[in-house]
């Protein structure tokens, strides 16, 4: 079973989020919080495998909320625990259609992936099952927003030998960049003439390279390195 913090200020909303995942053969709710700090201390003494953290959750933080969740001293701290205890909770954004630009500072604080609000119930229940076994998720408007933040907010500066990316190959290092202009595998494998089984090897070998655990975070990645410059 997979257990699920739910937190939320709209008592409605957790109602509702409540009966959508105890449905789920898999899913369990651990306990419902209506503040981040709230939040913050359940999740310490629940040990949820997800936090499904309302985006506009009231008198708090969000970014900090997340980084204090996915990021506890107490849990590597306390003995006895196994591998899989010990590791902080999972957090799954479950973001406002207009806070689209929040998805980069959230990724970088320790967010497993964002769904917009407006998403089907089979989509979330779908993303809270990818972010529990370690995957990251992000809806298709949520990634190109992300993007676009990123292009906004990185300094234009040449390439780096970072951590990963001094072992990328060439044709590894034009993968990476189509992924952080927003190209599908479909796009990328056209644009760059080789088959589409060919961009998916590529794409698994460069986020296995770089340490990366999905698109999103190859995108921050050639951005915050400078392999690919904002535009102008």
């Amino acid at each position: 079973m997979t257990s699920v913090l739910v937190v939320s200020s709209q008592s409605l909303q957790r109602l509702g989020l409540r009966m959508l995942l105890t449905d789920q053969p898999d899913l369990t709710v651990s306990g419902e919080a209506t503040t981040g700090p709230e939040a913050v201390r359940m999740s310490a003494a629940l040990r949820p495998d997800v936090v499904l953290l309302d985006g506009r959750v009231q008198d708090c933080d969000g970014i900090d909320v997340i980084r204090r969740i996915t990021h506890p001293p107490a849990f590597a701290a306390t003995p006895g625990l196994s591998e899989a205890a010990a590791r902080p909770p999972r957090v799954l954004v479950l973001m406002p259609d207009t806070h689209e630009q929040h998805a980069y500072a959230g990724l970088r604080a320790g967010a497993g992936g964002f769904v917009l609000e407006s998403a089907a119930p089979e989509e979330l229940v779908a993303a809270i099952r990818v972010v529990a076994v370690g995957d990251a998720v992000m809806t298709p408007n949520l990634t190109r927003a992300l993007i676009d933040t990123v292009r906004q907010q990185q300094p234009v500066r040449p390439a780096t030998t970072g951590v990963g990316l001094d072992t990328l190959t060439e044709r590894e290092r034009d993968v990476l960049t189509a992924i952080a202009s927003g190209w599908s595998n479909a796009e990328i494998a056209a644009r760059l003439n080789i088959a589409s089984t060919t961009v998916k090897s590529h794409v698994s070998h460069i986020l296995a390279k770089i340490g990366a655990r999905a698109r999103v975070h190859a995108v921050v990645f050639a951005y915050e390195t400078g392999l690919v410059r904002p535009a102008a």
